[in-house]
């Protein structure tokens, strides 16, 4: 059989004979091609920007040069069947000016992109409308928008009913239909806001900047200016909770088309605003139990006596399709009907209303809340109180916050605790008290569950929480209560504490936050009188230095002082050995903290991006034999790390090879996940693609690296990178895998820039390498062969079988004559892409693809040979 080693070779040897011109042409469409792959990440992040678009006379740019490529491919196909290249000379030397006219005009472009006229507003995720009355009244509303005689529009009704969810639709419609508006501009605004947080919200909306000063008047006439740019407006203000101007804002007045849309429970605000008043009403009963069953479970109904009962908690919802989902979601699997009465019993409570929540509503969130499994349930749930209103709460903040309560307690290991945080976040996700965030990790509050969990933590003195309020001062001391437990003041940006403030008395308080606030300095005594503190996070503040008050803090279990960029000084550790949990990433401290060798209870340590420590100082790691979680980035650490028998992650870098082989030797099973650096600092970002990486950078294995000191590497690694290197021969002969010796776990392998290579892999080495998915090995200059060759006369074809290989690359490997040797072939039934460029005395790509041919032929849908670099 002709293998397709053989097809590919021929057509590299045609190359040979290829007229001057025509190799001419080749080389400039490379140069032109290069230009256009220089675009592409351009590109690509254009695509990331709504608000953009390609300026057409690039996209026609382009189309042409796409053409370019087909017609020197023909060329090329013409070339190949022709004795006498001067037939078609013409047509070369024509072909040569255009793409040299192309390049040119892809190097002259200022710029790739323009405002997109099309672009009015953002889309907006959302659920279906429940029932015939929803959808009137959404067409309702759309009417009124449509109407040139309705400028404001106020919708109103019960908290959860649904006002948001039909505003999100129409919104959407509107984005699809942009020939009336010139912008929609969505804007939640929630009860803790002000002034200011509404025109940096609107700011955002429309792309434009605001001055930081506090002249809330001049911002105000910023908006309005641009606002009247843009023509005709819709701008929806969604959950308003009190009267406002739109004037202070900087909102023209709705006129000439343009429309303001309100959602509010109040009445009162449609008034104010002078809206046309639209009420949103409660599911009727049929489209109430249609929706309660739906989320319940229309099997419930199977089960004798229970269909009345059902019919009646769903009445007792009131027609509120957030109560109907909470409470149905909360019962979804009950079939004992004494359960079921119980239910109605405690959702049929008369109690009044307080504090401006509807308390009927109130009773329908607390019946979800009241069926949690247990107490531990229910302060998880009540942490979601810390963080401010419409906030995306990462799961790993709230796995921090749960850890330093205890409630991980017995769990033998970092996964362990993360998979009872997800059970726990499951049950509440289950019982409908959270809600998806914006990123796959994060989670959020609807506003009526966040109000019920702040009037949980009300109701006894407890809580402190004023997250996300544009605090300028700390609350007063009156609020700073013997029993409070829990305190956030995050995300308040103009925050400062006096400097002769006293230490609030809080015997029992266990979590401060303070994340988020511009805080330059907090006092030496601040902290004296938290005796109790187990959960401080600091982190993106202002600090210069760390409260002297923080080092006898002797219950500490978390210290978060992430992105503290002016933090230079901190005080002794060496009382806080009860810490678990110490962040100092990205902080600018000259020297790491006194006595951190005496934190034997620490878990969690992560020391990257520090410019200022270089290297961990001997003494402390091997005392932290509790260590889960090592980050220090490009840190200098020592070998006997591989000592710290409980991690599970790290990252760090090791000055030389010896260090990487104390730090092998010393392995017992090793981290599950790991990012190791060898020797310099990488001058080039890597793509991590797999969770085990080894990189060695700048190391002379020539000098340092003999039969009798070989380079150790785990056998569990998937991902190595060799850059900048010295090394003589074979590069995988000075290499030893360590406690098993095989490489068999290995998927990538990225080698660039190492001179004296001759060989990257040995045959018996590659037999080994039944997982390796990606080769890439660019700018070594002397490299000959990637597969070292085997001089066996007698011998047939010799196939090497890489049955997971999906992508080769080959780049600037000026002397590399062969990849496996004139007697072998490499058998690659995945393999999708090879890229090839800058090679030129490779004359055969001895490639077995079986699964790519068609008729005989390459099938190029499947296997792509680009002649330019991605």
């Amino acid at each position: 059989m002709e293998t397709l080693a053989n097809k590919i070779s021929t057509h590299l040897e045609n190359h040979i004979n290829l007229d001057q011109n025509f190799v001419r042409l080749k080389r400039k469409l490379e140069e032109l091609n290069g230009v256009k792959e220089d675009m592409g990440s351009s590109i690509r992040r254009l695509e990331m920007k709504p608000r953009k678009k390609l300026k057409t006379e690039v996209a026609v740019w382009l189309r042409n040069v796409e053409r370019i490529n087909g017609e020197v491919q023909n060329l090329e196909e013409q070339v190949r069947g022709s004795n006498i290249l001067s037939r078609i000379g013409n047509k070369i030397l024509e072909t040569t000016k255009e793409v040299e006219d192309l390049f040119q005009k892809g190097k002259s472009f200022g710029g790739l992109d323009i405002d997109d006229a099309r672009w009015i507003g953002q889309a907006l995720s959302t659920t279906k409308l429940i029932g015939q009355v929803a959808e009137e009244l959404m067409s309702k509303v759309w009417a009124h928008l449509m109407d040139n005689g309705v400028p404001r529009i106020g919708v109103w009704g019960m908290g959860g009913v649904g006002k948001t969810t039909i505003m999100k639709l129409i919104n959407n419609q509107l984005l699809k239909e942009n020939d009336k508006f010139n912008i929609v501009i969505w804007i939640t605004v929630s009860k803790e806001t002000s002034i200011k947080i509404l025109q940096n919200r609107i700011a955002r909306a429309i792309d434009m900047s605001l001055p930081e000063d506090d002249d809330e008047t001049k911002r105000a006439g910023i908006i309005y200016e641009r606002m009247t740019q843009k023509g005709r407006y819709v701008l929806i203000l969604d959950d308003v909770w009190d009267k406002l101007s739109l004037e202070e804002i900087g909102v023209p007045e709705p006129c000439n088309g343009s429309k303001l849309v309100v959602t509010t429970r109040s009445l009162d605000v449609c008034r104010y605003l002078g809206c046309l008043e639209v009420r949103m009403p409660t599911l009727p009963k049929q489209d109430a139990l249609n929706l309660f069953l739906e989320k319940v479970g229309r099997d419930v109904l199977s089960f004798e006596g229970l269909s009345p009962i059902v019919e009646s908690v769903s009445e007792q919802c009131g027609g509120l399709p957030l109560a109907i989902v909470t409470v149905a979601s909360s019962m979804k699997g009950v079939s004992d009907i004494h359960e079921w009465r119980n239910a109605f019993n405690e959702l049929n409570k008369q109690v009044k209303c307080v504090n401006g929540l509807d308390e009927k509503v109130f009773q329908q969130l607390m019946f979800s809340y009241n069926r949690l499994e247990d107490e531990t349930l229910k302060h998880c749930f009540l942490c979601y109180a810390l963080y401010p209103e419409d906030y995306d709460i990462s799961i790993y903040d709230l796995f921090e916050l749960w850890t330093s309560e205890g409630f991980m307690e017995g769990m033998d290991s970092s996964q362990a605790e993360l998979d009872r945080a997800h059970i726990i976040l499951n049950k509440l996700k289950n019982n409908c008290l959270l809600e998806k965030g914006a990123l796959q990790c994060e989670v959020k509050l609807h506003d009526l569950v966040r109000n019920m969990a702040l009037r949980i933590t009300s109701e006894n003195p407890r809580f402190l929480v004023r997250a996300g309020m544009e605090l300028k001062e700390l609350p007063g001391a009156e609020q700073w209560s013997e029993d409070l437990e829990k305190v956030s003041l995050m995300d308040n940006w103009g925050l400062q504490i006096p400097p002769h403030i006293s230490s609030p008395n809080c015997p029992i308080l266990t979590t401060l936050l303070l994340s988020g606030c511009f805080i330059k300095s907090i006092p030496d005594c601040f902290f004296q009188q938290m005796p109790a503190l187990k959960f401080l996070d600091l982190s993106m503040t202002a600090l210069k230095s760390l409260s002297n008050s923080v080092s006898g803090l002797k219950n500490l279990t978390v210290l978060l002082l992430f992105a503290c960029r002016s933090l230079e000084k901190v005080p002794s550790f060496s009382k806080l050995k009860a810490l678990w949990d110490l962040d100092l990433s990205r902080t600018n401290i000259k020297n790491l903290p006194y006595g951190m060798n005496r934190l034997v209870n620490l878990r969690t340590l992560k020391l990257a991006n520090i410019k200022n420590v270089t290297k961990i100082p001997n003494g402390i790691l091997p005392n932290l034999s509790s260590l889960r979680h090592l980050d220090v980035g490009r840190t200098l650490v020592q070998g006997h790390v591989g000592a710290l028998r409980k991690l599970e992650y790290f990252s760090g870098r090791f000055y030389d090879v010896e260090e990487l082989n104390k730090y092998v030797e010393a392995l017992d099973e090793g981290p599950r996940m790991y990012n190791i650096s060898v020797g310099q600092e990488s001058s080039e970002w890597k793509l991590k693609l797999y969770p085990k990486y080894i990189g060695l950078n700048g190391l002379d294995i020539i000098k340092d690296v003999n039969a009798d000191h070989m380079i150790k590497l785990p056998s569990d690694v998937d991902q190595l990178s060799v850059e900048d290197c010295k090394v003589n021969g074979t590069l995988f002969s000075w290499f030893i895998s360590m406690p098993h010796p095989s490489f068999s776990s290995l998927c990538q392998i990225d080698i660039y820039n190492c001179q004296k290579l001759k060989k990257l892999l040995s045959s018996d080495v590659l037999k080994e390498l039944q997982k390796l998915q990606r080769i890439d090995v660019s700018y070594c200059d002397e490299i000959e062969e990637i597969i070292a060759s085997e001089s066996e006369e007698g011998i047939g074809t010799i196939q090497f079988v890489l049955p997971e290989l999906y992508c080769l690359r080959l780049k600037n490997l000026p002397e590399l004559k062969s990849i496996c040797g004139a007697n072998a072939a490499m058998v690659c039934d995945s393999l999708e892409e090879i890229h090839i460029k800058e090679c030129p005395k490779l004359k055969r790509v001895p490639l077995y693809l079986p699964h790519l041919l068609d008729n005989g032929e390459p099938s190029r849908q499947m296997i792509h040979i680009y002649p330019k670099e991605l």
